[in-house]
């Protein structure tokens, strides 16, 4: 069988020879298959049970659902390997980059001069406006680095657009770059078209001063007091010295506030995103104090928090100068994007079997992943995710882009896959993993077969996968740059003044932390075990990723249906090796797909982003999952029917 796919992979070998080889592969399974029954039979899966190559054997048979022989496979009668051929040479400087792209997935100008005969330059001049010049960028030899126009004109355009005009200033070459970017800027939103919510991190605290000030009518003697501080480590807003407002004060008790709650509170509970509740402290029958929820004055208080959440709508846009900045701001961060299309029809697919078609919107999937970063597939089912990520891993192997991918799939579907990845590339070398080999006396040696192999792809279960640990330097690694940041962070709280509540709250976290990192540094060290960055793996797919969703997150929402605090460890897990998929990539490696990626709550958005978009979040100071909630969500309160009865339910 092998001999045959060696054939099919050479063009030059003529369809006679093929014809013979076909005759010889089917009598050999007639012999075998009349002695022995079916290779999918369990006897013969429980004999090749060790041997990698069992699956490609069971791809020469087509199963019913019964299990039954419904044919033999295409392999024993026509040519199932397109034989990759590299075009050699082309006329024109667009035919060349054409080729570039599908063989070397870039603009390669050194590969494109060797195939029209022209010098870089001219390729350049008849390129100009389908390929842009990089500014501060060069190759390795020194020459000037290209990117087709697509890559160039989309991303932070904004960024792009400043560093053009700044190298055009030197070279005026680049001032086709400017024309271009000036272009493809997206449309600056104005005051009407961009929603701010009393909360969003990106306002500075100035302007929240000046609103408090101006809406409450804070007395100039107090306003020494009664201050606004915010903390980006845990994104909490305080306001200092709140109840040293006396109880006449009509703004803070009555227009704004309650007596039960001033308006500087309620304002403070806003920052924050927190509904306001009022409780009253009961004693019960066994004389024990316990708290309960004051309906009437949380609804008082509620109606407050509302008027002043309207009036803060009402008074950002009203100063010209306020609103000029703040459009200005939220454009040049939040409307600086443009996204990349891809399209995928010029990709060859080298060792594809020829009698499958993949559709339009899948060779445009591949191309994202192929040039884009970390891509997640979320096309409903039945859209064909599974060959988009194997036609993905086979193409960035041939291009050089990957030398080993690692398919993560439900553990009952390892099987299923390997057919399928088998049927679409036939000559794939591919191990699956069963759960024999991760049992506690194979998995070292299974590990090792995967570190030292040459696969095209590795596919294993979820479970199986959790099995393979991180090292422990990363894990240390990892800690301490926890701990480390949560010890900024409460020097800073302290420092402005917060709440010992959230003070308490971070020195809790960094006991847990340090408890971790004991128990880590307490085990003795199993040198046996082969580590997540032994394997050599530098593309990871993750089919249902969904399953990952439940990743912890530190919120100072209360009450608030569908926050999940709670972290699961597979979860952990799966961050932690994407993080260094990152690290090793270059935010490239990792590829997410699922036909449900928001099935419970908006939260789980925010989690995906953190698996594949992680140092985009971090550009944006959006890693407090509260920063990211107070620019794209909203907490709506409203009466929900509960067994109990109907009770206020935050969402």
């Amino acid at each position: 069988m092998q001999e045959l796919i060696d054939l099919q992979m050479d063009a030059a070998v003529p369809d006679s020879t093929i014809r013979e080889k076909q005759a010889e592969l089917n009598s050999l399974y007639d012999s075998f298959s009349s002695k022995y029954g079916l290779i999918n039979d369990r006897a013969n899966r429980l004999a090749y049970a060790d041997d990698s190559s069992y699956y490609l054997l069971c791809a020469l048979e087509v199963i019913d659902e019964d299990g039954k022989l419904e044919r033999k496979a295409d392999m024993f009668t026509k040519r199932t390997i397109k034989p990759h051929q590299a075009v050699a040479v082309v006329d024109t400087a667009s035919e060349a980059l054409a080729v570039s792209i599908s063989e070397k997935a870039c603009v390669d100008m050194d590969y494109m001069s060797r195939l029209t005969g022209k010098t870089k330059e001219e390729l350049a001049g008849e390129l100009q406006g389908v390929i842009f010049r990089v500014p501060e960028q060069l190759e390795q030899d020194g020459t000037p680095h290209y990117v087709t126009a697509d890559e160039y004109l989309s991303g932070n355009v904004r960024r792009k657009l400043r560093q053009a005009q700044r190298a055009a200033q030197q070279d005026p070459s680049f001032a086709v770059n400017v024309e271009a970017l000036t272009a493809a800027q997206p449309k600056d939103l104005d005051a009407s078209e961009i929603e701010v919510r009393l909360g969003a991190t990106w306002i500075d605290k100035e302007y929240i001063q000046q609103f408090m000030y101006e809406t409450f009518d804070t007395p100039f003697y107090l306003q020494r007091n009664i201050e606004v501080n915010y903390t980006p480590f845990t994104a909490e807003w305080q306001i200092t010295g709140k109840s040293s407002v006396s109880q006449n004060n009509v703004a803070a008790y009555t227009t704004y506030g309650t007596s039960r709650a001033n308006a500087y509170k309620i304002l403070e509970d806003s920052l924050n995103l927190r509904d306001v509740r009022i409780y009253d402290t009961v004693e019960d029958a066994d004389g024990r104090e316990r708290r309960v929820l004051n309906a009437k004055e949380t609804t008082l208080a509620a109606q407050k928090q509302q008027a002043i959440r309207d009036a803060f709508k009402d008074w950002i846009w009203k100063d010209p100068e306020r609103r000029q900045t703040l459009v200005r701001q939220y454009n040049e961060e939040m409307n600086s994007t443009r996204p990349r299309e891809y399209d995928g029809s010029h990709i060859t697919f080298g060792g594809m079997n020829p009698a499958i078609t993949l559709r339009e919107h899948q060779k445009s999937a591949i191309a994202h992943v192929l040039y884009g970063g970390n891509t997640l597939l979320a096309h409903e089912v039945g859209a064909g995710k599974t060959f988009e990520m194997v036609a993905a891993s086979m193409e960035a192997k041939r291009l050089g882009l990957c030398q080993k991918s690692l398919f993560v799939v439900p553990n009952h579907l390892t099987e299923q896959w390997a057919s399928e990845f088998l049927r679409l590339y036939p000559s794939a070398n591919i191990l699956v993993t069963t759960k024999k080999d991760f049992e506690t006396h194979n998995r070292k040696k299974f590990c090792a077969r995967i570190a030292t192999g040459d696969y095209d792809a590795i596919i294993m279960g979820h479970s199986q996968f959790e099995k393979i640990p991180i090292s422990r330097e990363r894990q240390e690694r990892l800690l301490y740059e926890q701990i480390d940041e949560i010890t900024e962070g409460i020097a800073e709280v302290q420092a402005s003044g917060g709440e010992r509540f959230t003070v308490k709250q971070l020195e809790r976290t960094r006991k847990s932390l340090e408890a971790r990192l004991e128990k880590l540094q307490a085990e003795s060290r199993k040198d046996d075990v082969v580590t997540f960055e032994q394997l050599g793996v530098d593309r990871l797919f993750v089919d249902e990723a969904h399953n990952y969703k439940n990743l912890f997150l530190y919120t100072k929402m209360r009450n608030v249906a569908g926050l999940s605090t709670s972290d699961a460890q597979k979860s952990s897990d799966m961050f932690a090796k994407c993080r260094y998929m990152d690290e090793i990539t270059g935010n490239r490696g990792v590829i997410f797909a699922t036909g449900t990626p928001v099935s419970n709550s908006m939260t789980e958005l925010y989690t995906m982003q953190r698996y594949l978009q992680y140092d985009r979040l971090q550009e944006l100071s959006m890693t407090h999952f509260d920063c990211w909630a107070s620019r794209f969500g909203e907490t709506v309160t409203a009466l929900e029917l509960a067994p109990e009865g109907y009770t206020l339910i935050g969402r």
